[in-house]
């Protein structure tokens, strides 16, 4: 397989550039198609926790991407795990959770990392996910959540200074953890910001993932 076909689907669109940043950096041969639909995180903001009517709707988008010729898919997502991981008991083709690949490396590192996220439907959902792989490995694990205020809300109002700078400061506040992730693709640019004084390691879920699927396709 020379070029394998990679299907990315948001729910916000400001997922789409550190997506498309670390493919280009890791993985340029890839040929990457996009999916946004915006609909599914202004549902779970409604609903507030993950539904059998959202759990389909991801059957379905996931059926859509294998009847298109996907290789693989990648949801850039970070609330909606429990979905994805129904659609992975439905397609045979390599289909990753956001934060799927870079929890498999906290695990094998065995230390305490601190999670930073910018939406808060996130948060319950990735340590759940977290810790069920640990169950999963038959590990014991521990990481620690942050919520990074107004970063959000920055970033959708286009000011993508303010959203990075936000998490450099966070990020310099947590002096103990010598690993820090940044949850959520949107998050990603943060990692490089020149106000970092931290000497803590950055994990990112674009990079992780990418790294992950480009092992698994080639």
């Amino acid at each position: 397989m020379t070029s394998p076909r990679i299907f990315l689907v948001h729910a916000v669109d400001v997922s789409m550039a550190p997506a498309s940043t670390s493919f280009k950096k890791q993985w340029p041969e890839a040929s990457i198609i996009n999916l946004l639909d915006e609909s599914l995180a202004v549902d779970m903001l409604v609903d507030g926790k993950m539904t059998p009517r959202m759990i389909e709707r991801f059957a379905r988008l996931g059926q859509y991407c294998v009847s298109a010729g996907a290789d693989g898919i990648l949801f850039t997502c970070s609330a909606f795990g429990e979905a994805i991981n129904h659609l992975k008991t439905l397609q045979s083709i390599p289909i990753l959770t956001s934060n799927q690949a870079m929890f498999e490396e906290l695990l094998e590192q065995g230390e305490t990392a601190a999670m930073l996220t910018t939406f808060v439907p996130s948060v319950q959902t990735l340590r759940d996910e977290f810790f069920q792989m640990a169950r999963d490995k038959g590990v014991e694990a521990k990481i620690d959540s942050f919520m990074v205020e107004g970063a959000l809300d920055a970033l959708l109002a286009k000011d993508q200074a303010q959203h990075d700078r936000l998490i450099a400061e966070q990020v310099n506040r947590l002096e103990k953890y010598s690993t820090i992730v940044l949850g959520q693709f949107s998050m990603a640019a943060a990692a490089s910001h020149p106000a970092i004084r931290s000497q803590a390691r950055i994990l990112t879920t674009p990079n992780s993932a990418v790294k992950k699927l480009k092992q698994l396709l080639t």
